[in-house]
């Protein structure tokens, strides 16, 4: 019954002699226990619920009489004759808890344990409480390879001393000849520079850098290659990208509702300044975690450290969750998940329902964490203008930019106000005009022909968007088929005389100004032209187009066209009153009551009144402050319970806040009252007593640089993962990390200048036979560029990257990111778009293709290390995407328009795509052009 094992709580056991003389077992309540209870509780609990299990879930021990009465961490198991208290009849129903967790147990069986509970629950077994094994060995724990202190170890010695350069060469080098083996050659010079600069800027280089670095005669080449690269802005872009897959970069928040992050790009563009600017990572770490909370010393440091705290905000959320509870404790144990396995390599949301199954991390210690994103706001408001959705923290940058952004929201509360006026008004309004001109009574004078009676040609479309209007409703010509639609109104007049015709419209902005509207009477055919954007005089809804003679009877009629008309022309009533009946009485005529009119007139005065002022107020609107997605410590700062199962609703014990118990010694830490402890968690990461850190980012470093990394499974140091093919390496440089300040572009200056990262990446066959894996490093790996580079080096060959850098990719987007792309604009602005990839909007649900087909990350979960597939999308993608066919073009006129043969341009091709010349086959099989001179 392992589900069981997740109760939380706890049972007090005073009790437990009150209830001793009633639960003495008789006779026959014993011989009931030993043929229904016992068998059922050793076949199916005990290997989760005993002395003798592996690992005792949940602290209950079902093995013992005692142990049943104390109960697990939910409180007592079984409480004799209350058969509706003994959580193992709610675990044996399936009633919130389960047990057996993959079946449930026939009724029959259930109904035993009911009946004897009943009984007092007669138990012979007189067993003592047995101390259930802990669940975690911490001591064990920390002898884990990654939980363990970092090492210095001097550099192995080795045989060939001439070819290792630096000492990474001597660990490498060291772990190849222990296997009787050594490295391949060194690659050639234009492979080591299309390598490196793709390596450190993600673009390809061009033919006039190949040659100044192909031709430079200094042995120190290679070393001023990587400085000038390292300097390059465009190295920022590269490794800001790798960075932001791990922090699950995106422009919207996707899940169930895919809102715009229009202020993502804001810590995006954080990211790439950091590292072009090779800001420490340990300070960048602190930032991102806790930058809210730094002391700043001027307002655009403030503003830098609060835009670096978007890394706990950019994750996905879900949005419109109406459990407000659940919602927040799903993006708390979104943040530390992310958290876990960015800086740390752990998997610690694993530890939400439970102890984590594979590492030392209690359940205890995931809470220890979460209090602290707890204490942390990160939702805030509405979004979508329903009170459902959630919004996420938005905070104000410059020097002013709280004092502004507090007036721009009393002003928007101002506006709110006046809006719900405004509102309520327009609602009276109808109400008033619906009771008025809605329906005309039959009582009315004269005779009215509404549009359901008259004579259509063309297509005519139905509505009620605009009031009033006669009847149920009105009809126009959709501003479709110009010419081609008319309405006929006959009327069945009782006898011959004079009538005044009324046309029946309703105006607005966007109608036909000259309507043809032609009358059939007894003296032959007058036609005239309605503006329909005029107000019609007579009660907002009729207009006299004149008085003509009519005979009695079907002979006469009014027939509306759209014939040159531009705009909407519209459609609702024809009215014939005989000459001087409104003179006698108006009202009755038009059916509109006085006090209906005075009431409607009092309404109009008084909207036109606010109307005026919400224009005045719009007009006097307060700047708004350039925004940042940040979070800031709650109002109120406290410990967070246990959630049984990870079910918000069911709590346990108290947590105070603090860290891995794992991977600290000492007493747990006390984090300050007043703050959320972001800023001591932060420290902590990066303490000298906290080995992951280091190791985890010099191993992301090393594997982007070498296709593979020291550790293989980057995301997870844990039990689960690979262990370090070079573990003295490893802490080695995770050591020189520290020591030279967290410095990034040092770290990566290092492995560069190695001999192993020369290496070529052909070799013997016996060193493939031997390592095919190339886990020995005696090889360069070969491998794929990624989706950004093969995009932006398409560009880069055709000409036409921009390289401008920062800003907003999604300025033109809606509040509903996914909306924008529901017909394709979306995805045509990402095909058109010639940005560098990593400014390209990185929408959930909507990737641009070319990263959909070339694994890019999945945005909704830290990543380190990319898929890599091949498919045939991937060939399809290049054979027929617009963006790719329009840069091929553009490339082909490129070349044409150098001033050399076609040779030189194959090879000015080549140079530019593949940073080499080609081959004496490939220069064959290229395609010639025909020479049109020639005869053929």
């Amino acid at each position: 019954m392992p589900n069981v094992g997740h109760w939380v709580g706890g049972a007090a056991v005073l009790w437990l002699a009150s209830v001793a003389a009633a639960t003495s077992p008789d006779r026959a309540g014993v011989e009931f226990f030993e043929q229904k209870i016992r068998p059922v509780l050793v076949k199916h609990c005990y290997s989760c619920h005993s002395a003798e299990a592996k690992k005792v879930k949940g602290g209950l021990l079902l093995d013992t009489r005692a142990g049943m009465l104390k109960g697990g961490d939910t409180g007592p198991a079984v409480v004799p004759f209350k058969v509706e208290e003994s959580l193992v009849i709610k675990a044996l129903r399936h009633d919130e808890l389960a047990m057996p967790p993959s079946t449930k147990l026939p009724d029959d069986v259930i109904g035993d344990f009911e009946r004897w509970i009943r009984l007092g629950a007669p138990d012979p077994r007189d067993g003592q409480l047995a101390v259930s094994k802990p669940a975690i060995d911490l001591e064990a724990g920390r002898k884990f390879w990654s939980f363990q202190p970092l090492r210095a170890t001097p550099p192995p010695t080795v045989r060939d001393t001439a070819w290792p350069w630096t000492d990474i060469d001597r660990f490498l080098l060291a772990a190849l000849e222990a296997r009787g083996l050594k490295p391949t050659r060194d690659a050639d010079r234009e492979t080591l520079v299309r390598r490196v600069t793709i390596a450190l800027t993600g673009l390809p280089p061009t033919p006039d850098e190949l040659d100044e670095v192909c031709h430079d005669p200094s042995p120190a080449w290679f070393e001023r290659l990587v400085d000038r690269l390292l300097a390059s802005p465009h190295f920022g872009e590269r490794w800001g990208r790798h960075w932001l897959d791990v922090a699950r970069y995106a422009d919207s928040n996707g899940k169930d509702e895919n809102l715009t992050f229009h202020e993502a790009f804001r810590y995006r563009d954080y990211v790439i300044q950091a590292f072009n600017t090779d800001k420490p990572f340990d300070r960048f770490l602190i930032e991102q975690l806790a930058g809210d909370l730094l002391p700043a010393d001027s307002p655009q440091q403030r503003d830098e450290q609060l835009t670096a705290t978007g890394f706990l905000v950019v994750g996905p959320k879900v949005l419109a969750d109406r459990d407000v509870v659940k919602r927040r404790a799903d993006v708390i144990d979104e943040q530390l998940d992310t958290m876990g396995r960015a800086f740390l390599g752990m998997t610690l949301g694993c530890a939400r329902c439970h102890d984590h199954k594979f590492d030392p991390i209690p359940s205890s210690d995931y809470y220890a964490l979460a209090g602290i994103f707890g204490s942390t706001r990160t939702l805030d408001g509405i979004k979508a203008g329903n009170a459902v959705i959630s919004g996420w923290m938005l905070r104000p940058l410059g020097p002013d930019g709280e004092a502004r952004w507090a007036a721009h929201k009393e002003h928007q509360k101002k506006l709110a106000a006046l809006a719900g006026q405004i509102k309520k008004l327009r609602d009276e309004l109808k109400g008033h005009e619906d009771k008025a001109t809605m329906r005309v009574p039959s009582r009315l004078i004269g005779f009215t022909v509404d549009d359901k009676e008259a004579q259509l040609i063309g297509t005519w479309k139905p509505s009620t968007f605009s009031r009033p209007y006669v009847g149920d409703g009105y009809i126009h010509d959709d501003k479709s088929g110009k010419g081609e639609k008319s309405a006929t109104f006959t009327p069945k007049l009782p006898k011959a005389g004079e009538y005044e015709v009324f046309l029946a419209y309703t105006p607005g902005k966007g109608r036909a100004t000259n309507v043809p509207v032609t009358i059939r009477h007894a003296s032959g055919e007058t036609t005239v032209r309605v503006n329909q954007e005029e107000r019609p005089p007579l009660d907002n809804l009729f207009r006299s187009v004149g008085t003509f003679r009519f005979e009695a009877g079907s002979s006469g009629s009014v027939t509306i066209s759209n014939q040159g008309t531009i705009g909407y022309v519209i459609v609702d009533a024809v009215r014939f009153v005989p000459t001087g009946a409104l003179g006698k009485d108006p009202e009755m005529a038009m059916g509109v009551p006085a006090e209906v009119k005075e009431k409607i007139a009092d309404v109009q005065a008084r909207l036109k009144a606010l109307e005026a002022e919400e224009r005045a107020l719009k007009a006097a609107s307060p700047p708004e402050p350039e925004l940042v997605m940040a979070v800031r410590d709650e109002d109120t700062i406290e410990d967070m319970r246990i959630h049984l199962r990870g079910n918000p609703h069911a709590l346990g014990d108290v947590v105070p806040r603090g860290f891995l118990s794992v991977l600290s010694v000492g007493p747990r830490p006390t984090l300050p009252p007043n703050q959320s402890g972001r800023v001591e968690l932060a420290q902590w990461l990066v303490g000298p007593a906290q080995p992951l850190t280091s190791r985890v980012f010099v191993n992301r470093v090393w594997k982007h640089l070498f296709g593979e990394g020291l550790v293989r499974t980057v995301d997870n140091f844990g039990t689960q993962g690979e262990p370090p093919t070079h573990p003295e390496l490893l802490d080695e440089l995770a050591r020189r990390f520290i020591a030279d300040g967290w410095s990034v572009k040092k770290l990566i200056r290092a492995i560069l200048l190695s001999h192993a990262y020369r290496l070529s990446a052909d070799a013997e066959p016996a060193l493939v036979r031997a390592d095919p894996d190339n886990r020995l490093f005696g090889r360069a790996c070969r491998r794929r560029v990624e989706a950004e580079v093969i995009r932006d080096s398409i560009l880069a060959v055709a000409g036409t990257l921009d390289r401008t850098m920062g800003g907003s990719s999604v300025t033109n987007l809606g509040e509903r990111a996914i909306d924008n792309s529901s017909q394709g604009g979306l995805q045509a602005q990402m095909e058109s778009s010639v940005r560098r990839s990593v400014y390209l909007p990185i929408i959930r649900n909507e990737l641009p293709k070319v990263f959909e087909v070339f694994d890019f990350a999945d945005a909704d979960v830290s990543t380190g290390r990319r898929d890599t597939t091949t498919v045939p999308t991937q060939a399809l993608y290049l054979l027929n995407s617009p963006f790719v066919l329009a840069q091929a073009q553009q490339t082909a006129r490129r070349l044409l328009a150098l001033p050399t043969d076609d040779a030189g341009r194959l090879t000015d091709l080549y140079r530019r795509a593949l940073g080499r010349r080609p081959s004496a086959p490939e220069r064959a099989a290229a395609p010639r052009r025909r020479d049109h001179r020639r005869p053929t």
